[in-house]
């Protein structure tokens, strides 16, 4: 078991899935020197953080960012079909499934315009992510794995809102 900075547990039971463990839920890669990456990097494929917060303000920024990208036809990435399919490539996951469930846990249309630049919208979004990253959290464990409140400060920490 090892604590982050507060000092609050964060357990790495080899059961739990591998995001979780990492305190990355969103299964970045390496690549980006991200602001609270753990000093050790035991995973060779998927960054590992201090804390869940910081793995989270990491897919926040990600997704933030894409705003400012293009799809592959040239188009700004406006729309949770766009993200997800630049998140999770078909060459690596069932990306329309995921574009479909994450529609449907924020209740839009895949291919509608949405500013996800907003923490509601922002944390719906990581939200799904997280989930259909590493399944549901087990019972006695907050839905999406972390409680409403770290996704909170993670989108706020991710928007420039709050103190990291």
């Amino acid at each position: 078991m090892m604590t982050t900075p507060t000092g609050a547990a964060i357990p790495r039971a080899p059961t739990l899935p591998r995001g979780v463990r990492n305190n990355n839920p969103g299964n970045l890669r390496h690549g980006d020197d991200w602001l609270g990456l753990s000093a050790i990097q035991t995973d060779t494929a998927f960054c590992q953080f201090d804390s869940p917060l910081y793995g989270l303000r990491a897919l926040m920024r990600v997704l933030l960012n894409y705003r400012r990208k293009t799809d592959p036809q040239g188009r700004r990435i406006v729309t949770i079909r766009q993200a997800i399919s630049r998140w999770a490539p078909p060459s690596e996951n069932d990306t329309a499934a995921y574009v479909n469930t994450v529609a449907r846990r924020l209740g839009v249309d895949p291919d509608a315009p949405l500013d996800w630049g907003y923490a509601e919208t922002l944390t719906g979004m990581a939200r799904a992510i997280v989930t259909h990253e590493n399944g549901r959290a087990p019972q006695g464990s907050p839905a999406d794995w972390y409680s409403p409140e770290h996704y909170h400060r993670a989108a706020m920490m991710a928007l420039g809102l709050t103190e990291v």
